[in-house]
């Protein structure tokens, strides 16, 4: 069982005993559901004074105050790993609000769907490594959720912040689970689901944490064990988004609550106080993440190099002395003057061989009066300072009016009320220790700006990071300059943001930026693949129906690209993976998948089975085998020619 350090003795006294098992069985289900660990009251006890006397109230009855326990919320533990909504009523410390259990069942429920790919709205479809992908993000998120599990590094998310004048994503609580599989019609007429949530809806809040709540409890399961959410918010949400994250994440993976100066200037209308703030909470994935230290320390005032000390930057202090007495560490000082200083009471930090050597290089130096010593440090030696969580630095990470002109003279228009400064995003992608190939996710991307943030970025230092953007294609107002240039949903302005951005940082930087990848996959959330019958073929019987029609499984407007998408979710085959096609055969990294969805017949079976190196999985359509013989000797064939082989057939 792994080590869970905070059910653990905090020291290295020996404990002398067996340990508690049901410590570690607590410690195993609070890693798993934190969002069960609850409090409860087990009993009560006598207020005592100092005296240990009972105090009485003005009645002379003695007080008594709760005893309080730790303990896991069994009806949310119960919800965790069932498939209806659990009833519990008795009393805890919890944050809860009307349909919370629902929107848990929500976040578990299956779906089936799909991800079509579009070529004609990518850029460099063939080699790219990105991906940009339409549709509500939280079925998005769970697509998503096997073949990407614990493989993001970074989520950065602006969700709606609830205003009073925002949309919301509308979720159906009526539906069970079985209703949500066979769901086909997942938007309206437009492609949406939004409602608007308004501060005069009597569900303004609930509605809200309805929508964000099962979407972090599924990007969860995305990040990587070393990976951190970012998540802006203003004050409307930001107290119960902090809750929600404590149960979703965990309240020993809080990071902090980042200060992010948006305003340039204040705002003189202002009825009390100019806002000129947002939020930034951080999470990570699991407790004591590091950010990476900042080097950059023109702010930090108290580190100077006043008399151009080739080791740069530096600041004075009192060197720390001996926490225990040890003889060998005391001895007396003495100045270039011949002024003897006495040691501290357990002595100086380091023996007298030491002292000395750390003098002669300059690091420890007497004062002017030569009473006493002073350790110079360097910013060198630290690698920097953790970095502080007031993101003030405009020039350093932006700010809204900024980023609203960034955007403006990329686009030649200006299409989107509220976008980031691509600043702070690169801002956050600097507290990462993100290596080549990491994956950032944002999956409310708006305008794009995580995505052009990456690309720069990408082209600065010469990096490999992929990104996944997920924007639900919202329309835009009919009577914006957006809708009059064109840009019928937000899904439009961002995939032009990403084209027009890549080239520009390309055209730039041309000798640096030769093998960039700028391009994007686009992929677009549907239906499935598969008829009902399908998922559900005991519902279907032989009287009423058209069996010529159920002979094929798969719905007649989809293509073998559609197919192979699918599949590759199936079998948790990322999506960015390169692709080849030879006729009617598909090659999925190499011949890691090897998949055929037209006709194939004995020769074809036999050629795939015969490739160096082996497919790790070959899939073929149920309805294309050419002959009976065909289908009776593909097992066969397989069998003989690449035994290890895992097929499949849909």
């Amino acid at each position: 069982m792994e080590n869970n350090s905070e059910f653990r003795i905090p020291n290295s006294k020996l404990a002398m005993r067996t340990p508690s098992l049901a410590d570690e069985n607590f410690a195993a289900l609070a890693k798993l559901f934190p969002n069960a660990v609850t409090e409860t009251i087990v009993g009560y006890e006598p207020v005592l004074d100092a005296q240990g006397n009972p105090v009485k109230d003005h009645d002379g009855v003695p007080k008594e105050r709760p005893i309080i326990e730790r303990a896991i919320d069994a009806d949310v533990l119960a919800q965790e790993i069932n498939t209806h909504v659990v009833k519990g009523r008795e009393e805890r410390y919890q944050f809860t609000w009307p349909d919370k259990r629902k929107s848990i069942l929500l976040a578990n429920a299956p779906i089936a769907a799909a991800l079509r790919p579009c070529r004609e709205e990518s850029v460099d479809f063939d080699t790219t490594e990105n991906l940009y992908i339409e549709g509500d993000n939280l079925d998005v998120l769970k697509l998503l959720r096997e073949t990407y599990l614990n493989r993001v590094k970074m989520i950065y998310i602006d969700p709606p912040y609830n205003t009073g004048h925002d949309f919301v994503y509308e979720d159906d609580f009526a539906e069970d689970a079985g209703d949500f599989l066979r769901r086909d019609g997942q938007y309206d007429e437009q492609g949406n689901r939004l409602t608007p949530n308004l501060d005069s809806n009597g569900r303004f809040h609930t509605d809200w944490l309805n929508m964000i709540y099962p979407r972090l409890r599924v990007s969860k399961d995305l990040l990587a064990s070393d990976g951190v959410i970012f998540i802006s918010i203003d004050e409307n949400e930001v107290h119960n988004l902090r809750k929600i994250c404590d149960e979703v994440f965990g309240a020993s993976c809080f990071v902090c609550e980042a200060v992010w100066r948006h305003s340039d200037n204040s705002n003189n209308d202002a009825k009390q106080f100019s806002s000129d703030h947002n939020t930034t909470l951080v999470y990570s994935k699991q407790p004591l993440w590091h950010p990476q230290k900042v080097q950059d320390q023109s702010k930090r005032t108290h580190f100077k190099n006043p008399d151009n000390d080739p080791r740069g930057a530096w600041f004075d202090g009192n060197p720390l002395n001996s926490p225990n007495y040890r003889e060998n560490l005391i001895y007396d000082l003495v100045s270039p003057n011949g002024n003897v200083i006495k040691p501290p009471k357990n002595g100086w930090r380091w023996s007298k061989e030491t002292m000395q050597a750390k003098i002669a290089s300059g690091e420890i130096r007497f004062t002017p009066d030569e009473t006493n010593i002073r350790r110079r440090t360097y910013l060198s030696d630290m690698g920097g300072l953790p970095p502080s969580d007031l993101w003030i630095d405009l020039e350093k990470t932006g700010h809204t009016r900024q980023a609203k002109y960034e955007l403006m003279n990329l686009m030649d228009g200006d299409y989107f009320n509220t976008p980031k400064p691509v600043k702070l995003i690169l801002y956050i992608l600097s507290l990462m220790n993100c290596a080549n190939g990491d994956i950032i996710l944002d999956f409310f991307s708006g305008s794009a700006t995580t995505a052009h943030a990456v690309m720069q970025l990408n082209a600065e230092d010469g990096g490999k990071r992929k990104f996944i953007m997920v924007q639900l294609p919202e329309v835009t107002d009919e009577k914006s300059e957006a809708a009059k240039a064109g840009y019928k949903n937000i899904c439009e302005i961002g995939k032009e943001r990403i084209r027009r951005a890549g080239a520009k940082i390309k055209a730039d930087s041309p000798l640096t930026t030769g093998d960039l990848d700028v391009g994007f996959r686009v992929l677009k959330i549907d239906s499935s693949n598969m008829k009902d019958v399908y998922y559900t073929p005991d519902e279907y019987t032989m009287v009423g129906f058209d069996l010529e029609g159920l002979a094929d499984n798969i719905k007649p407007d989809r293509t073998p690209e559609d197919l192979l998408f699918q599949v590759m979710l199936d079998l948790g085959i990322p999506l960015s993976a390169k692709i080849r096609r030879e006729g009617d055969v598909f090659y999925v990294n190499d011949n890691y998948l090897v998949a055929c969805f037209a006709r194939v017949d004995t020769d074809m079976i036999t050629e795939i089975a015969k490739l160096e190196p082996k497919p790790y999985y070959a899939v073929f359509r149920d309805s294309s085998f050419a002959s009976d013989s065909a289908m009776v000797n593909f097992d066969q064939i397989f069998n003989t020619y690449s035994p290890n082989t895992i097929r499949r057939v849909l």
